[in-house]
């Protein structure tokens, strides 16, 4: 089983502030096309295919990867990615929170497990080992909270 974590600032010092319901359309907007808010060239699909009042469906090709998954919102403070086909089954959420100081944050975490593989085999360590560094999903983090300013400055948010 894989569990990665990861949190950032919503506002760091130097940056544009973005409010909670800004940085909450800009997770909305990401689940529906992740190909805006990913770094450069890792998703290159995303289409929604299904769309209820609780959740939406969409499939993407993600680091080379073709997934179907199920999203589900909980309005201003979290989105679930169930990875209903791929390589991974599980569940990635993406959370707003306020920290101890009343600072608004944006954590990532996952419980994973790889489709055919031995759990806690190599391939589930190296996959750990990736979500954990620097190009894992701290860099999505970064890049979706980077995304969601342009477009406030753009007014399109």
């Amino acid at each position: 089983m894989i569990y990665s974590t990861a949190t950032v600032p919503v506002n760091p010092e130097g940056e544009t502030p973005l409010t909670r319901a800004q940085a909450w359309k800009g997770l909305v907007l990401k689940a529906r096309d992740a190909r805006l808010f990913l770094p450069p060239n890792v998703c290159t699909r995303c289409e929604v295919v299904e769309e209820r009042v609780t959740h939406i469906v969409r499939e993407a090709t993600i680091a080379g990867d073709d997934l179907r998954e199920i999203i589900t919102f909980e309005p201003e403070s979290k989105v679930t990615f169930f990875q209903v086909t791929g390589p991974r089954e599980g569940a990635i959420i993406n959370e707003l929170f306020e920290d101890e100081a009343g600072a608004l944050q944006l954590r990532f975490y996952c419980y994973l497990g790889l489709r055919g593989k031995a759990p806690n085999g190599p391939e589930e360590q190296a996959e750990q080992e990736w979500m954990n560094g620097d190009k894992g999903y701290k860099s999505a983090l970064l890049s979706t909270l980077k995304r969601t300013r342009g477009l406030l400055a753009e007014g399109r948010l």
